[in-house]
């Protein structure tokens, strides 16, 4: 569903490489912290930014092949993008009814009843919770078999953000060969919805694993000097020195529970791999 295959855009003072792939059905994350090149990827992909080098593919085209009925079947929310601040509601409907062949008006003001968006009221008027969910319903109203997600969460709170994780757990399971890409650096959204993670810093990929490999096998390890020094070095991905001494991301804490029963070694959540594997020392 996407491709992209060494694909490089170079800025003053950003170098941006990457290869990934999404197969049909699976609801990928794009992770890393602020500025790690997540947007850029996405621009990427879509077209709005030209890349250096590399082949990038949407429903196995390149995206200079990409047809205006192919991109009838992506829905895309932009960070930045937004509507005319005049707009209201009922016009922005109006806007994707011309726009979009199969925009369901129904499912449309249905949802924006159950998330409390006011038809009348000017989208200036909105809050940054509400902009940002009218722009996932807006992607959404088109029933795209592609979704293109960017930071659709950030700066929400919990309850805002766990009403758009809902709508993209019932938007996959309505058709399974639907396909999401969502890009996020608040870890914990994507835990529970996502099938697969890459982590990206510095315009790089650090890491490419499914989510439940990394809730299920990996584990951060704390050790004092002599535990350390002691330590087989095989399992670890990441260290990074802490008072107390060191604390080790593994890619098998069930090797160390096992072989080192005095050592302390936690479950790692996708926040644990982000931070070891952007704050510590490479190994």
């Amino acid at each position: 569903m996407i491709k992209m295959q060494n694909v490089r855009k170079v800025y003053p003072g950003f170098d941006f490489e990457l290869s990934m792939e999404i197969p049909e059905g699976r609801i990928t994350g794009l992770i890393g912290k602020n500025g790690a090149g997540k947007s850029t990827a996405i621009r990427l992909m879509l077209g709005l930014a030209k890349a250096d080098g590399g082949i990038i593919e949407l429903f196995g085209k390149p995206i200079t092949e990409i047809m205006a009925e192919d991109r009838q079947n992506i829905g895309v929310s932009l960070a930045e993008s937004g509507f005319n601040g005049q707009f209201t509601i009922v016009e922005v409907e109006k806007i994707l009814a011309k726009m979009y062949p199969k925009f369901e008006e129904s499912w449309f003001t249905r949802e924006c009843q159950k998330l409390h968006l006011p038809e009348e009221k000017q989208f200036k008027e909105f809050s940054n919770g509400m902009k940002a969910k009218l722009r996932v319903l807006t992607a959404l109203s088109h029933k795209a078999q592609l979704l293109i997600l960017d930071e659709p969460t950030a700066g929400l709170d919990v309850e805002a953000r766990n009403e758009i994780l809902d709508l993209l757990r019932e938007y996959a399971a309505e058709d399974e060969s639907r396909t999401i890409l969502i890009t996020s650096h608040i870890a914990s959204d994507l835990e529970h919805l996502c099938d697969d993670i890459y982590l990206i810093h510095g315009g790089k990929q650090l890491l490419h694993e499914e989510t439940d490999v990394i809730l299920e096998q990996y584990g951060l390890i704390k050790a004092d000097e002599a535990q350390y020094a002691a330590l087989d070095k095989e399992y670890l991905l990441d260290t990074q020195k802490e008072p107390y001494g060191y604390a080790c991301l593994t890619n098998d804490r069930k090797y160390y529970e096992e072989n080192v029963p005095d050592l302390v070694v936690e479950r790692a959540g996708i926040d644990d791999v982000i931070l070891m594997m952007t704050g510590g020392e490479k190994r």
